[in-house]
């Protein structure tokens, strides 16, 4: 979504049953792309020619919060774009949980105990059938939630009407407007007879909203954890100018995090991501992904892979020496922007690619971004009397110049993983783990152990969610021996690795 500290948070509208429903605890067309040659007057309006429609659009022409709709139960705590979807829904979560072996395993190990009875969650990250598998976990460990999504175009239609059919209440559509956005956290938020304790985000936009319109409510909340670069960076900012009130676990800088939801599943999705929704073959074009964190290393390995010739723009010495000796070309994105075939964005900051940069690209270049923020691609720049917005495919807008050249534009800038494809189950499987312990050590946490800070997931949890998906490999740990623990200083049980290792 857009950076917070810029946009300011609207009144929702009014909408819905806001009775809190009982939640369950027991879960059982191609595009040929051409050249074209655009007269004067196909360009003279903005309202009428530059701009075609959300690239979202999925045929349904009535807004979901102007429908009623119940579920199975009678219940309408919910808002999602249709509840008959849920049979297919439900199907996709299944398939889903057969690739996430860590949280299923969480889930059986901890089902009886119910770490997170009394917790109330409110959850703000994208709505796949992954998430869900992590949403129906939390529900199983005693935890009532109400849950919205971190991004417009990420949800999956079918998988929340499965979630709502729960009666567990869901806000959450593709293709949302930025009103419909803060309109459905608002509804996780403010609920009758129901107050949060804990915040799940991603992004920091469930934080924001409370500490903004509801400051008295975010003082009771027990902690908050936060899975992304943009969130944990407000959450250190809210921390530097003594406003944050609550601890907060950074859970995007843990290990489990880091390296294998950013690097692996970033490696396998970007390359999804852009078959989709292009058909583009990768062998000989040439590629700059800007950013060489972990999600930039993932995406620029994986395009190597396959026969790209790879850019790496970087402003931190450390990273652009990485890029060097992993083979890669440092540049500045000037000194290539005339001539790369694809540009990928991957640095959580704003204006990486700017309108100067895209009326210098070659016709046919494709521009997408694989950081969570939506600043990294400077959008609102192409939205001009003189460009023309052609929607040719779901997520995929053709922005025309007036001589004819065009530029790909996928998910208007978003995450296009996302947005435009799926991620691998067993590396969310990795993250919601993580997610859940952190949120299971917060709530759980004896008074004092945690200050108003932001924390990171202790060492041991992390090595207790890649133990939970060894199994999965038929990997055997290495046991030490009592004279080697005692030589390397370490517990036999772990942690076996200081803070400061950076693996």
């Amino acid at each position: 979504m857009n950076n917070l500290t810029d946009t300011p948070v609207p009144d929702p509208g009014s909408g819905g049953d806001k009775k809190e429903s009982k939640q369950s605890s027991a879960l059982k067309k191609t595009s040929r792309y051409r050249s074209r040659s655009l007269s004067a007057s196909s360009t003279d309006s903005f309202s009428s020619a530059s701009y075609t429609g959300s690239s979202s659009d999925d045929g349904d022409d009535v807004p979901p919060r102007e429908k009623v709709q119940k579920n199975s139960k009678g219940n309408a705590d919910f808002c999602v774009r249709n509840i008959n979807q849920q049979g297919f829904g439900r199907r996709e979560i299944e398939i889903a949980e057969q690739e996430m072996p860590g949280i299923m395993a969480l889930r059986k190990r901890a089902a009886d105990d119910k770490p997170l009875k009394d917790a109330k969650i409110v959850g703000c990250t994208h709505i796949n059938a992954q998430t869900a598998v992590l949403i129906e976990t939390l529900v199983e460990l005693g935890a009532s939630v109400r849950w919205a999504a971190c991004n417009i175009y990420s949800t999956q239609n079918e998988v929340a009407a499965a979630l709502a059919e729960l009666d567990i209440p869901i806000f959450a559509w593709r293709g949302e407007t930025e009103e419909d956005f803060w309109w459905c956290i608002d509804r996780c938020v403010n609920a009758e007879n129901w107050q949060p304790n804990m915040i799940l985000d991603d992004g920091g936009d469930a934080t924001h909203l409370m500490l903004k319109k509801y400051p008295t409510m975010f003082k009771l909340v027990k902690g908050i954890v936060e899975e992304s670069v943009t969130g944990v960076h407000r959450l250190y900012q809210l921390s530097k100018a003594g406003k944050l009130t609550v601890p907060a676990m950074n859970v995007n800088d843990s290990v489990t995090k880091t390296k294998f939801d950013n690097l692996y599943s970033c490696k396998e999705s970007i390359l999804d991501s852009l078959k989709r929704s292009t058909d583009v073959m990768f062998g000989g074009k040439q590629v700059v992904v800007c950013g060489y964190g972990d999600v930039g290393k993932g995406c620029a390995q994986a395009l190597k892979g396959q026969g790209c010739i790879v850019y790496i723009t970087e402003i931190d010495p450390i990273c652009a020496l990485q890029a060097s000796m992993d083979g890669f070309r440092v540049v500045k994105l000037n000194e290539v922007i005339r001539n790369v075939d694809i540009v990928v964005t991957a640095t959580g900051n704003k204006n990486v690619v700017v309108r100067e940069h895209m009326d210098k690209m070659k016709s046919g270049c494709i521009v997408c971004n694989m950081g969570h923020s939506n600043t990294e691609i400077d959008v609102n720049s192409l939205r001009t009397p003189d460009l023309t917005w052609e929607k040719v495919r779901s997520q995929v807008d053709h922005i025309i110049w007036p001589e004819g050249k065009y530029i790909i534009l996928l998910a208007e800038g978003r995450l296009v993983n996302l947005s435009c494809s799926s991620i691998p189950s067993f590396a969310v499987s990795i993250t919601s783990a993580t997610q859940a312990l952190a949120l299971i050590e917060l709530f759980n946490a004896p008074p004092g152990r945690y200050k108003s800070d932001v924390y990171l997931l202790p060492k041991k949890m992390d090595e207790y969610v890649a133990s939970l998906h060894l199994p999965t490999f038929d990997a055997h740990l290495t046991e030490l021996t009592d004279e080697q623990a005692k030589y390397m200083g370490l517990n036999k049980a772990g942690p076996f690795k200081p803070n400061y290792y950076r693996y």
